[in-house]
């Protein structure tokens, strides 16, 4: 059994274990207080959590407008496909005796290699100018000249002139 004297010093034991735990948890207490004041920021100044949280709706916003972009992108690409990106000009003498490269054909094509062509020949007293439809790089209802057939071929090519 224990006597009154070890039931004393057990019982002021057990106070200042309580008494030291009761401290390092005041301590601990503090830092984070400290910490979190960090977070919260002082007063006229935005707090950490707030920032955060503004940032992650600016990302979201973005997120948002490139799915928008992407959608543009591709209507944008579908409906280029149509439009008139490749051009091409062969200029060449029609007649032997007549110099300077008077004459042309120009190919407007798509990315399909459809379009026109469009052949001006020029002599010293008259011009004619004829235009042909072109589908999938062949003349629709009508022979090319070789020139023209040519624009056709550099403008398909990529090439100018």
């Amino acid at each position: 059994m224990m006597n009154s004297t070890n039931l004393g010093y057990t019982a002021a034991a057990i106070a200042v274990i309580a008494l030291i735990l009761a401290l390092f948890a005041l301590l601990s207490a503090q830092r984070m207080r400290k910490k979190y004041a960090v977070l919260q920021g002082s007063g006229s100044e935005v707090d950490f959590v707030t920032a955060v949280a503004r940032q992650v709706e600016v990302v979201n916003g973005l997120r948002t407008d490139v799915t928008n972009l992407r959608k543009d992108l591709t209507v944008t690409q579908s409906e280029l496909k149509d439009a008139i990106r490749h051009v091409a000009v062969t200029r060449y003498d029609a007649f032997g005796d007549q110099g300077g490269r008077m004459s042309f054909s120009v190919a407007f094509l798509d990315d399909v290699n459809d379009g026109i062509v469009i052949t001006s020949i020029n002599g010293r007293t008259e011009g004619r100018t004829y235009i042909k439809g072109i589908k999938s790089g062949a003349s629709i209802g009508s022979e090319l000249s070789p020139e023209e057939s040519q624009a056709i071929g550099m403008a398909q090519k990529g090439q100018i002139a």
